[in-house]
């Protein structure tokens, strides 16, 4: 985490930022800036966003009216000509901001933290490719592929954030895929596996097709066969035809209008012999339009960001290239500081901004492990180190038995010897009986394979029952946990919410909807709570008195509107149980997706092969909200790489939490995940929301291939049947009141 310096605030806060509409292109305004720098920009050095807004230290002399530029910037073959127009917007203030961070008591203007944002991000923007609030350059001295034509880049993520007393900038190590700059041949190979294109005599299966196709889709590639006119184009398809076979409708000189072969074309108006005219042809610009391209003339365009999903080994691929230690990260993000100068930067300069160089020094805490009671007659316990504890020799605190249970083994009859898995599954159930107060697996059971277990799965109910495990929390929480709600992200359909059934809180109940694409809103989130809250009372006979509620995968930039929206909804569902019913809220988003990271100031506190700091570090000063409530937690241990805190934000608060409470009830919150004896990333619940979020893809991914309705089961749009998807993400009455997701 770095900071920026105070010198210069306070004698900015007359100067006015001058800010502009534009065109879309950083190129383009580049060359307005060039061009008409005696008539209007003079020495000025404006600041562009990439869209729409220009930042200027002193006023343009264009007063209030439109002004219009024509700008000609010179292209291969011909020149581009764009129209410009810019206009005066507003006055971005330094002593708003100033005023806010001091006081503690206005809000922050984020017109100013953008405005500021730009600035620090103007020449980065024009040296690398940006991707989000990233910037990455092509390979240089290093290598990492990932097959399938991606590859590893590597580069930094900048942003600045508020907080107390003074502006910061978080500066961290970045990577993410990028398709990698080659021949579209040579891209073709890698996606199908083929080892040398001198292999593929033959044209593409129908099944070849379809992968190449879904692969290359959307992106750009530039043509080799025009000298050094490298025109870019955007893929739109791949056609069935190969070149030799493909046809479009040529214009001859004489006016008549003949088919024409794509190989024929490139023949004639080239005089290029196709190498691979059996391979098919790019289909470029609109679809309607008959425009190919054969393969063998185009490149990948380089600097294209991989945004489709990776496959398991390349994730796995992409995971070692990049885990560092923390000393290692450390040393890399201050050897980012150091190369990026950035109080040479001519743009910051302009703007009066310091940076300081040096990280920022926090003061933080490690919060005391939780105690885990176990079951047994002498009821054991076990304390956490560094995040992680040995139940071998303890007993459950609640044994369950399992009555009905099954084994079905999906691989080919052939391949499923009857009399092996059988032996296996009696081993399981010795094993399993081993710890007393254990599940025991007893009654009947059945075994099935091969197709039978298909059949078998598609018609029975998984109502797989788990053993419990009991935290031992200070007496003045116990009552307050009476519901835990939260969401997780999974696909774009899928919603979950899960709740909390007893006070431990060990056990835990969900519901599931699918709303809108991209809608960030939980819309059904009152009928949901109500379901839990229901639910709850059956399971305890009790009525929660406090509602302490983790919400996941919230945008930074939408959190007021989200936090109005859904806290109306969880009281309505409340109100609508019984009227005068009214608890304590406490609303608490969880955020995983950022760049902040600690390190230890000490070396003799770093913990593990990865020198991390330890679990339980908690952070609630200096790098935080000047006023917001909100702190960073490190539960976890850090096995691989450098930990991510989880960044908390305390958004409404009707029980009154103090900080020291509601970081403790977080800490302890992640050591109850039933998956491992180990203490996780973000509290229970909010895991096992991304549980059922997964899950409920499965759903209806399952119930696309059953019905063989295709994308009528992927969405609310263009005609798809909402009752569709409600009936595919739904489960079993049975099934509602066990933790089936876990």
């Amino acid at each position: 985490v770095k900071k920026f310096g105070k010198p210069n605030l306070a004698p900015l806060s007359p100067v006015p930022f001058f800010l502009a509409s534009a065109c879309p292109c950083r190129e383009v305004v580049e060359y307005m800036v060039q061009h008409f720098k005696p008539q209007i920009f003079g020495d000025r050095k404006p600041v562009y966003d990439g869209k729409k807004n220009i930042y200027t230290v002193t006023a343009l002399p264009i007063g209030n009216e439109r002004v219009d530029f024509e700008v000609t910037i010179p292209g291969e073959g011909k020149d581009r000509i764009f129209k410009v127009s810019i206009k005066w917007m507003a006055i971005v203030s330094w002593r708003m901001l100033h005023e806010a961070l001091v006081s503690g008591q206005i809000p922050v203007p984020l017109e100013s933290v953008q405005a500021l944002d730009v600035a620090m991000r103007h020449l980065a923007s024009m040296r690398y490719t940006p991707v989000g609030r990233s910037f990455f350059s092509p390979p240089e001295g290093y290598y990492h592929p990932l097959g399938g034509g991606r590859e590893v880049w590597f580069g930094f993520h900048q942003s600045v954030r508020p907080a107390m007393w003074k502006m910061m900038l978080n500066i961290d190590v970045s990577a993410t895929a990028f398709y990698k700059a080659q021949p579209v041949i040579e891209f073709m190979c890698e996606v199908l596996d083929i080892r040398n294109i001198d292999e593929q005599p033959k044209p593409l299966t129908d099944s070849q097709r379809v992968r190449f196709t879904k692969e290359i889709k959307g992106l750009k590639v530039e043509v080799t066969h025009c000298g050094q006119m490298k025109r870019k184009y955007r893929v739109c398809n791949v056609t069935r035809r190969p070149a030799s076979h493909q046809t479009f409708p040529l214009q001859l000189e004489s006016g008549q209008t003949v088919e024409c072969t794509v190989a024929q074309y490139f023949k004639q108006k080239y005089n290029l012999q196709l190498k691979y005219p059996h391979l098919p042809c790019l289909q470029v610009g609109q679809e309607q339009k008959h425009t190919y391209l054969p393969l063998e003339v185009c490149n990948i365009v380089a600097g294209q960001r991989c945004i489709k999903k990776l496959t398991d080994n390349q994730t796995s691929t992409m995971i070692k290239a990049t885990a560092r230690s923390a000393p290692d990260r450390q040393e890399e993000i201050s050897r980012l500081m150091k190369n990026a100068s950035y109080n040479l930067d001519p743009y910051i300069q302009e703007f009066g901004i310091k940076v300081k160089d040096d990280m920022t020094e926090v003061t933080g805490r490690v919060l005391p492990a939780p105690i885990l009671q176990y079951g047994g007659r002498n009821r054991a316990i076990a304390t956490p180190n560094q995040g992680v504890w040995d139940m071998r020799g303890k007993q459950f605190y609640n044994g369950i038995e399992i009555k009905v249970w099954a084994i079905a083994c999906f691989a080919p009859q052939k391949q499923c010897r009857e009399e092996v898995c059988s032996l296996q599954t009696f081993s399981l159930v010795h094993l399993s009986r081993e710890p007393p107060g254990s599940p025991v697996w007893a009654g009947p059971w059945c075994f099935c394979c091969g197709w039978r277990a298909k059949s078998w799965y598609q018609s029975a109910l998984p109502t797989v029952s788990r053993g419990r495990l009991k935290q031992r929390m200070g007496k003045s929480h116990v009552p307050s946990i009476r519901a835990v709600v939260t969401r997780g992200p999974g696909p774009p359909l899928s919603l979950q919410v899960v709740g909390s059934m007893d006070a431990h809180p060990s056990r835990y109940c969900a519901t599931v909807r699918v709303q809108r694409p991209r809608q960030e809103i939980i819309e059904d989130l009152s009928y949901m709570v109500r379901e839990l809250l229901i639910q709850f009372y059956k399971s305890t006979r009790f009525k929660p008195t406090r509602i302490i509620f983790y919400r996941d995968g919230v945008p930074e930039g939408q959190l007021p509107q989200i936090l109005h929206y859904e806290l109306l909804a969880i009281r309505d569902a409340c109100i609508k149980l019984e009227k005068d019913y009214q608890p304590g809220i406490t609303y608490i988003v969880v955020q995983k997706r950022h760049h902040t990271r600690l390190f230890c100031a000490d070396k003799n506190e770093r913990i593990g092969k990865s020198g991390n700091i330890p679990a339980g570090t908690t952070v609630d000063t200096n790098i935080t909200h000047p006023f917001e409530f909100d702190f960073y937690l490190c539960s976890h241990a850090g096995i691989q790489g450098t930990s991510r805190p989880s960044h908390y934000y305390v958004l409404w608060d009707d029980n009154r939490f103090t900080a020291d409470e509601l970081q403790i009830l977080t800490y302890q919150l992640c050591h109850t995940y039933v998956r491992c004896t180990r203490s996780v990333s973000i509290p229970a619940p909010a895991y096992y929301a991304r549980l059922v979020a997964f899950r409920a893809r499965y759903h209806l991914v399952d119930k696309e291939h059953d019905s063989g309705e295709g994308s009528h089961i992927s969405g609310q749009s263009n005609g798809r049947d909402p009752q569709a998807l409600a009936k595919a993400v739904q489960v079993h009455q049975d099934t509602l009141r066990t933790m089936y997701f876990a």
